[in-house]
């Protein structure tokens, strides 16, 4: 099969994000012992962009940063190393306890000790996002683009997140832009939000043409039935995936890639990684294989944006799957949470 993508487009790939910083302790080290921390500019939406931007497709970045802040000059100077464009208001900070750019503190985790995250949001900009400070028939009538990538995380960040994301899918839909929906469900985010959230995801994963989730996602953001029990081995689970996409794709037929990743853990730096699409009626299947892990941030969204990437090079669809598996597990050796 073929994604038909629309042409003479100038960018390829966008995605609606809210960056960050994370802070990761030097050699594998516990947060709480301290010592020398890496810094760097993050985002799982730009995790999945990345792949395409180095690869040489141009990439737009939608986002907010606060004004002024050295952190938001970070972020801008990463995104250009990146091969991204950016577009985003400039958000006055309000004081020290106002507005700033989220914070994740990971420890990657070594061996029997696994890894650990701790997400500090307070005040964070990104949940200000606002479609009324982008001009979306520039963007997706003008300028043009192929596809635009959604994640829930961005979804779910506030009201106006949900709303802004709504507006790029309905925008998208009418200028003939793909839309690539990954559902990325976060309990915190949906805590006394569940109906709000459950309607924008339905009507989002409703017109998207590709379409992401774990079995959490499915379940929990779009109230599908997950995959029936397969034992402990994971080969012998993949079967059951099936299942549950078939039931996604009948709930949520307006899609054309259906696509799921499968991973068993042995220890911190050791992993069986694998991936599971359905492209139209038909199944691609990478069976779950050994990996050495340096740090597992970013092989989800790896696999995102390896396979966007593979059907923008309208690669045959054997090919999606096994760039998106590759791109994960790439993106698994490094700290960085991109490869």
């Amino acid at each position: 099969m073929k994604i038909d993508l629309k042409a003479d487009c100038r960018y390829s790939l966008l995605v609606p994000t809210s960056m960050g910083i994370r802070i990761t302790p030097a050699n594998g080290q516990p947060v709480h012992c301290g010592g020398t921390f890496m810094m760097q500019a993050t985002s799982a939406e730009t995790n999945v962009a990345s792949v395409a931007a180095y690869l040489g497709l141009p990439v737009k970045v939608l986002t907010t940063f606060v004004k002024g802040s050295p952190i938001a000059q970070l972020i801008k100077d990463n995104l250009r190393s990146r091969n991204m464009d950016y577009e985003g208001a400039e958000v006055e900070q309000g004081g020290p306890w106002g507005y700033r750019h989220q914070i994740n503190i990971a420890d990657s985790g070594f061996g029997s000790r696994g890894p650990r995250v701790w997400n500090d949001r307070a005040g964070e900009v990104g949940r200000t996002l606002n479609v009324k400070d982008f001009d979306l028939e520039r963007i997706f009538a003008r300028e043009g683009v192929q596809v635009v990538h959604l994640s829930g995380l961005i979804g779910a960040l506030s009201p106006e997140t949900g709303r802004f994301c709504l507006e790029l899918a309905r925008a998208a839909k009418k200028y003939g832009t793909k839309i690539s929906f990954d559902l990325n469900y976060r309990a915190s985010f949906w805590n006394g939000r569940e109906q709000e959230l459950a309607e924008i995801f339905a009507e989002i994963a409703g017109v998207a043409d590709i379409l992401v989730g774990n079995e959490e996602d499915f379940q929990l953001c779009l109230g599908v039935q997950g995959p029936e029990a397969g034992g402990k081995d994971i080969k012998a689970k993949i079967e059951g995936f099936k299942g549950m996409i078939e039931r996604v794709k009948q709930a949520f037929p307006h899609a054309q890639v259906y696509g799921t990743t499968l991973r068993q853990v042995v220890d911190a730096n050791h992993h069986l990684w694998g991936a599971l699409m359905a492209a139209g009626d038909e199944w691609h299947v990478v069976e779950p294989r050994d990996i050495t892990v340096m740090d597992r941030i970013g092989g989800g969204d790896g696999f995102v944006g390896g396979m966007l990437y593979a059907i923008l090079k309208e690669w045959e669809p054997a090919k999606w799957i096994q760039f998106g598996w590759a791109s994960g597990a790439l993106a698994a050796t490094m700290l960085a949470d991109y490869a």
